[in-house]
């Protein structure tokens, strides 16, 4: 298994600090925030959703998009992916970010899904992501992109068995799914291998973070409100080690991306410490330990 690092979790660095601190962490590889910076936010301290100054402009030229192509290569790392947050049904703006990143020799972006608050029918929405999938999937036979669907908290597809239901009617060279167990502790947690099992051939990425559940306020009936929060890498539900025995069984041999929220540290120490983390762990599921 390889590493990578999504650049959303280092909004401080510009894109050539980050492919010079990915390096020097032991990193192989990029997956680049694409998304512009909100003109309000122009003056705001770097953050992970508004001034991440690690991001591509979607605006951005063909000769612009060579500064990313160059940063990888001079660094001896892979563009994994280009990740935008696109709107499920806008296959324009989708069509948009594979031909970014075919310009930027990534394998795969992620697609939009939708959100899921109780407003609107579950099965409705479904059937409006299968439409834009279909259209997806045409795309990635042209341009030679997979489009991935992320497990996430207040969508369609929080947990691996909801959103195989979604995928497995497409063809796994052109759709797949991105796991992310942390996502999974705030909405839609299973048994994570069962899950991996479940996605088979479908499984094209994994994001590396960690969540816990909190105790919050007392209501007024004396019952405890939990919530769930970011945690440190290693200080969250999820048992990574075990994670990564998993993949390792089932012979996936991809990437591990890194996208942590926790915010326990500055973004090189974040990037050295998931490096040695998570090869420390590697080294002793080989191992057997």
């Amino acid at each position: 298994m390889k590493l990578s690092v999504f650049t959303v979790v280092t909004p401080d660095l510009s894109p050539e600090e980050l492919a010079a601190a990915a390096k020097d962490a032991g990193l192989d590889g990029i997956e680049w925030r694409y998304k512009e910076i909100p003109a309000d936010a122009a003056e705001e301290a770097p953050s992970f959703w508004r001034r991440n100054l690690c991001s591509i402009d979607p605006s951005s030229s063909e000769e612009e998009l060579e500064r990313f192509v160059r940063l990888a290569q001079a660094n001896g790392l892979e563009n994994v992916s280009v990740t935008p947050y696109l709107t499920p049904g806008d296959l324009e703006a989708t069509e948009r970010v594979m031909q970014a990143a075919k310009k930027l020799g990534a394998g795969m972006i992620r697609v939009g899904v939708p959100g899921y608050n109780g407003k609107e029918n579950y099965n409705d929405l479904f059937d409006k992501e299968v439409r834009y999938l279909e259209g997806v999937q045409e795309l990635s036979r042209r341009y030679g992109i997979k489009g991935v669907v992320e497990t996430h908290h207040v969508t369609i597809c929080p947990s691996a068995g909801l959103t195989h239901r979604l995928v497995s009617r497409f063809d796994p060279e052109h759709i797949g799914v991105l796991f992310d167990p942390g996502n999974m502790v705030h909405e839609g947690f299973e048994n994570f291998r069962m899950g991996l099992e479940l996605l088979g051939p479908y499984l094209a990425h994994v994001h590396f973070k960690n969540a816990a559940w909190v105790k919050g306020e007392e209501r007024e009936d004396g019952s405890i409100a939990w919530k769930s929060q970011w945690a440190p890498m290693t200080g969250g539900i999820v048992n990574w080690k075990q994670v990564l025995r998993d993949l390792k069984d089932l012979g996936y041999d991809g990437y591990i991306g890194l996208e942590d929220f926790s915010g326990q540290f500055e973004s090189r120490e974040l990037l050295s410490q998931f490096g040695r983390t998570v090869r420390v762990m590697l080294e002793e599921v080989e191992a057997g330990r």
